[in-house]
């Protein structure tokens, strides 16, 4: 079974990463994840892609384990495929965040115990085993077969490994040399020992210092455009924000304990001593909310991700503690309806308005509406590899899906959509990912069964319905 001809034109953009044996695996890899309508297990995509038996299976096994790709030249060019179908010539919106993907079995490569958001709750933080996946994702906002909805679509990503995890796998002394050290060792009066501090673990990288290497993948990419990262609290510090590239913009949250500062005058000449680095401290938020002198601006927002009326105060200040000698654009926000605590935002554009600041943060969502489709429906969270390059490479794989598929709607699909006929939902114009998936489903059916039967046979609008039923997801 193939996918329709239109997306594997797509696919084409793929070509010079792999070597053409391994590209050839490639489209078989894609057209079984794509038609599966259960786990993506490896053995489960060679079944739906119509390879069993053709050939041995270890070698798609390999394709993720040892073939000689790289990840991020393939990101490199989905990246640009992207750009060049949906967003020719526009600013581009970029958001960073990250994702536990649950597992099982503690052999798993990388995995380890992260914060669920799922199961906690704010008085009480939970932990799942699992991978925790870094992802940058480009923002498209208002695409015209969607004219109220923002898509993220992820483009590169990075795994996260806790301290734990790095250190697990490395092996001390066996038990035999342990006790032949104790034998030989002089016996001493026992002391108490002092608790010795953890050694920093040169390997190990936190979670704002992937973000910043897929930012500068990203900057790289398109040295000539401005780039626009959205990021939440967790990729707004110092590690992030001090260390941007020259052609990208950061829009994220300031620390409600937040010390922000004035900008730093000018050095008086003959007065001793270095040049100050900040001006003087400025109010903190609750008195800076409470200030009768600095008036609020209202604002209605009715847009994706955020609804609400907000009471809103600017300022230019130096987030000296994350941002150092950066001049940022602070947002004050308070809802008005009270559904929300007071919080600030920081934008290094010092030309956007507040409205800017707020409509483009909120765009932010749209990744979590992706992670939750790319579990969904593609089965992030199902791939059962142990390797460390299988395991690096092949959730990504089902983030990439999901933009490839998106990008191939935008393209051509959207052209063939048809939502089902719900008496309780007659309403529905714009589709959802399920809608875009179901639509590439039912026409590489359609495209492999044409021609099989004639025209005048009753079996025509069987061979639809059956068609129909297969392309849906589940």
């Amino acid at each position: 079974m193939e996918l329709t001809s239109s997306f594997l034109d797509l696919l084409q953009h793929f070509a010079p990463v792999f070597t053409a044996p391994t590209y050839q695996t490639f489209l078989v890899l894609v057209t079984g994840w794509i038609l599966s309508q259960r786990h993506r297990f490896i053995t489960e995509v060679i079944f739906s892609g119509g390879q069993v038996g053709k050939g041995h299976w270890a070698r798609f096994h390999r394709f993720f384990s040892h073939a000689a790709w790289d990840i991020d030249a393939f990101s490199m060019a989905l990246a640009k495929m992207v750009v060049t179908i949906l967003a020719p010539g526009a600013e581009l919106l970029w958001a960073v965040d990250d994702t536990l993907c649950r597992k099982r079995g503690l052999t798993l490569y990388g995995a380890g115990m992260h914060y669920d958001p799922l199961i906690s709750s704010r008085p009480k933080a939970l932990v799942s085993w699992g991978h925790d996946w870094v992802v940058l994702c480009l923002i498209i906002v208002h695409p015209f077969w969607a004219p109220t909805k923002v898509v993220a679509l992820p483009i590169a990503a990075r795994l996260y490994i806790n301290r734990q995890g790095l250190t697990k796998g490395k092996k001390g002394k066996g038990k035999a040399a342990k006790k032949a050290e104790a034998k030989a060792k002089p016996k001493a009066k026992a002391k108490p020992k002092a608790k010795a501090k953890p050694k920093t673990d040169p390997d190990h990288r936190t979670r704002p210092e992937l973000a910043l290497e897929l930012i500068n993948l990203a900057a790289r990419w398109f040295p000539d455009d401005e780039i626009i990262v959205l990021g939440d609290s967790a990729y707004g510090g110092q590690s992030v924000l001090s260390h941007l590239p020259a052609n990208v913009h950061l829009i994220s949250r300031v620390h409600p304990d937040g010390a922000l500062y004035k900008p730093a005058p000018p050095k008086v000449p003959g007065t001793p001593g270095a040049p100050r680095k900040k001006g003087d401290r400025l109010p903190g938020m609750a008195e800076w909310a409470a200030d009768p002198e600095r008036p609020w601006t209202r604002l209605d927002f009715d847009q994706f991700g955020l609804h609400a009326t907000l009471d809103v105060k600017t300022i230019q200040a130096l987030y000296y503690k994350s941002g150092r000698d950066r001049l940022l654009t602070i947002v004050l926000v308070h809802d008005v309806e009270g559904k929300r605590p007071d919080q600030m935002f920081y934008c290094t554009k010092l030309d956007w308005t507040a409205r800017q600041v707020l409509s483009a943060y909120a765009c932010r969502w749209a990744t979590e509406c992706t992670f939750e489709h790319c579990k969904q429906f593609l089965g992030l969270e199902d791939p059962a590899n142990r390797l460390p390059k299988a395991v690096e490479r092949t959730a990504p794989m089902a983030m990439f899906i999901y933009t490839i598929v998106v990008v191939w709607f935008h393209r051509t699909g959207h052209q063939s959509v048809r939502f089902p006929f719900r008496p309780w939902y007659q309403k529905k114009v714009e589709p959802s990912f399920a809608d875009m998936l179901t639509t590439l489903r039912r026409l590489s059916y359609d495209e492999k069964s044409e021609g099989l039967l004639p025209d005048e046979t009753p079996l025509k609008a069987w061979i639809a319905q059956l068609t129909e039923l297969l392309s849906r997801t589940g």
